[in-house]
């Protein structure tokens, strides 16, 4: 029996209200905090930074998986482990030296990420993938919520649970971007481990039974 990690997405909670929200994760079946930090130059957006990450960590008592979509992510690194990450990624499109960041967020003791934008192919992480604990797939253009899902996606999924196949590598794969439960079933199905759910959950009348649906529906 397959368990898909639920990951809600705190850029979709409501701001004026975040220790609430970050209550109902605590409460609900979601496994993890995914928290995306956006600097306004790798993304058209700024989210939030370290204060706030720090306030969420605070009371958090789940996983927090951190999404890095700013330019020169290394700067960062011991900061974020500092702050109480499990979980670092970074965009592929945005590190030079991709095998040197992964080691520094390993060796402040995350796990390391990298994600992918919908342009990016899974294929140029085949010299890589031992080293990645976690590939995230974009499945909407980074930077903003709201925005419908790209079909290309399960095709994307495929081709990248293959190689981690082929390699014999635990790596596992989180899409993040338009996941409802029209398309999560179908994302397990292709491949996926982790979904993170943003507008879904926030916007959902019960985010707490929407959370524990989405648990039952991709439970395989």
């Amino acid at each position: 029996m397959k368990n898909t990690i639920i990951a809600p997405s705190v850029l979709a909670a409501d701001f004026a209200n975040l220790q609430r929200d970050i209550e109902m994760i605590n409460a609900s079946e979601a496994d993890w905090f995914h928290i995306d930090i956006m600097d306004g130059v790798f993304v058209p957006n700024i989210s939030f930074g370290m204060p706030v990450l720090e306030a969420i960590t605070k009371h958090a008592k789940k996983t927090i998986d951190v999404h890095l979509m700013i330019v020169d992510p290394d700067r960062y690194i011991k900061t974020f482990a500092d702050l109480g990450a499990n979980i670092l990624s970074v965009h592929y499109e945005a590190c030079t030296h991709l095998h040197r960041t992964l080691q520094a967020i390993k060796a402040e003791g995350m796990q390391a990420g990298v994600v992918l934008n919908p342009h990016t192919s899974v294929g140029l992480l085949e010299d890589i993938i031992n080293d990645i604990d976690l590939v995230c797939i974009m499945s909407v253009n980074p930077g903003f919520g709201g925005q419908s899902f790209i079909e290309n996606t399960y095709s994307k999924v495929e081709k990248l649970k293959a190689m981690i196949i082929r390699k014999n590598t635990s790596t596992i794969i989180e899409i993040d971007g338009g996941v409802t439960n029209k398309n999560a079933k179908q994302l397990v199905i292709a491949g996926a481990d982790v979904l993170v759910a943003g507008n879904f959950v926030f916007k959902a009348e019960n985010p707490t039974q929407t959370i524990a649906d989405l648990k039952v529906l991709t439970t395989l």
